[in-house]
């Protein structure tokens, strides 16, 4: 039997609808939170215009017509200085292809694209306990240790 063949990693663009929302149905799975991944996704028109924009970023790793792995960024536009910072907002491979090095392989796609941009630094959060997150991004780059704080949007 052959080899399965590596993802290709690929940064999506508003003609890739159907893969991101195979890479949506895929983090619902990974993250065990189909609903929120799946229950109200957006329409095609708001997928089109978000994946149009210089400030957002998503890559899939496809694996023949699956999606198996997948990242989300902003890029965040600096006030007090001309640069930017890139946030990885979502970042996932699905359970039976974990730890065959997908999520390095889409952080180091994001970070050429970075690069390209001339972006500072991608930074990104984990949360305790997700031990290999951690691992994953203490391999990577210098840990901070910060606190993360929710604030509710004031009712108008």
């Amino acid at each position: 039997m052959p080899p399965t063949p590596s993802p290709t990693v690929r940064q999506l663009a508003p003609e890739d609808e159907s893969l991101m929302r195979a890479m949506l149905r895929m983090f619902g799975g990974a993250f065990d939170e189909p609903d929120t991944y799946g229950r109200r996704q957006p329409g095609s028109a708001y997928l089109r215009q978000l994946l149009g924009r210089d400030t957002f970023i998503a890559l899939a790793a496809v694996q023949g017509s699956e999606v198996v792995g997948g990242l989300a960024a902003y890029e965040l536009p600096k006030f007090e200085q001309e640069r930017s910072e890139i946030y990885i907002y979502d970042l996932a491979v699905a359970a039976a292809h974990r730890r065959q090095g997908i999520a390095t392989a889409l952080i180091r796609h994001l970070q050429e694209i970075a690069a390209q941009r001339g972006a500072w630094v991608i930074f990104v959060q984990a949360d305790h306990g997700d031990d290999p997150a951690i691992a994953l991004y203490g391999k990577l780059g210098a840990r901070e240790d910060v606190l993360h704080f929710d604030l509710p949007v004031a009712p108008r």
